[in-house]
């Protein structure tokens, strides 16, 4: 809980900092560092140990920072992180600083998740009626998971609507196991 509400009093933050033509791209940098953070052991490490003094955690999430193409003040950001002892919540600001520009949009973000690939035709007549049943702007990604065996998986925020074969046989086992 304290992790979530640091995380997000750093992305309000940033997010206030940023003029328009760097939000985007500041999100995109703060979404590559989070998962790389998640994905790679060693840069955890780096980050995390004391034995790497605070300039060489800077340099190392700068230039990450420039290879997702980060703004300028994206560096300073990053270097209070390091500085402030605050790197390690680097997945949560970012997710968090993602749903603050959402919100600034009036953007919601949708998950949609199938057994086999949509085509495009499918992907459009998803989206729209999406919009149209959320009544705002929505930003859908595309997952495939054959685990589905049929159907569809969408998230939208917390809610999940789960109308795959695997989703319904859980739901058929729990009815025959409760009791």
């Amino acid at each position: 809980m304290i992790k979530t509400a640091v995380a997000r009093r750093y992305a309000q933050a940033l997010f206030e900092l940023l003029d328009q033509s760097n939000i985007e791209a500041m999100r995109e940098t703060l979404n590559g560092l989070g998962q790389a953070m998640k994905d790679s052991a060693p840069l955890r490490h780096v980050v995390a140990s004391p034995a790497f003094g605070a300039d060489e955690k800077i340099a190392v999430l700068a230039e990450l920072g420039d290879r997702f193409g980060g703004p300028p003040t994206g560096k300073a950001f990053l270097s209070q992180l390091v500085k402030k002892n605050r790197v390690g919540f680097l997945p949560d600001i970012a997710e968090a600083f993602g749903k603050i520009v959402d919100q600034s949009k009036g953007t919601q973000q949708v998950r949609v998740s199938s057994a086999a690939a949509l085509s495009q035709a499918q992907q459009d007549r998803m989206k729209t009626r999406l919009r149209d049943i959320l009544k705002r702007e929505v930003d859908v990604t595309f997952h495939i998971d054959a685990s589905h065996l049929a159907g569809l998986q969408i998230q939208i925020g917390s809610t999940v609507v789960d109308s795959t074969v695997r989703g319904r046989l859980k739901d058929i086992q729990s009815m025959l196991t409760r009791d």
